[in-house]
């Protein structure tokens, strides 16, 4: 069982999330979504397991030569928590912005977004078991996706 509080502990899952994208860390991220699901709103996408959840970041995130990153930053904030110890559960909803700045874009914010993330506690830790993605507001996306994107635009 962790020392931490049940809220840092999931904090820092949500903070590892970001960190591990940035860093352009596909299969580091997909380690933390193991034994979750992710979906997308507005597109029907269920995305299981981390060997097609890194399939997914791979498939649609840009990384560059330079350093293998894709150049970006995540934000994390406006984090709600609703945990049941007891029950071993819990859940989030949060903002995230995603400033980029590559060699033909200056630094900007490229997508707000929205997480509904579920938790349950697996062997005294916290293990993400669900996570919705709602997109509201989309910036200039060519130099971030490898697909097309326009749900939220």
């Amino acid at each position: 069982m962790s020392a931490l509080p049940s809220h840092l502990e999931i904090s820092n899952l949500l903070y590892r999330y970001a960190e591990r994208i940035d860093d352009g860390d596909y299969a580091g991220l997909a380690e933390l979504f193991a034994d979750a699901v992710i979906t997308q709103e507005g597109t029907g996408m269920e995305t299981r397991g981390s060997e097609d959840i890194q399939a997914m970041y791979e498939t649609w995130t840009r990384r560059y030569v330079d350093n293998g990153t894709p150049h970006t930053r995540h934000v994390t904030t406006n984090v709600i928590f609703d945990i049941d110890e007891e029950a071993g559960t819990a859940s989030t909803r949060s903002y995230v912005v995603v400033f980029q700045r590559t060699d033909v874009l200056p630094l900007q914010p490229v997508i707000t977004n929205r997480y509904h993330d579920r938790f349950r506690r697996v062997d005294g830790a916290w293990r993400w078991e669900h996570r919705h993605m709602l997109d509201f507001y989309n910036g200039d996306l060519s130099q971030h996706l490898l697909q097309p994107f326009d749900v939220g635009s």
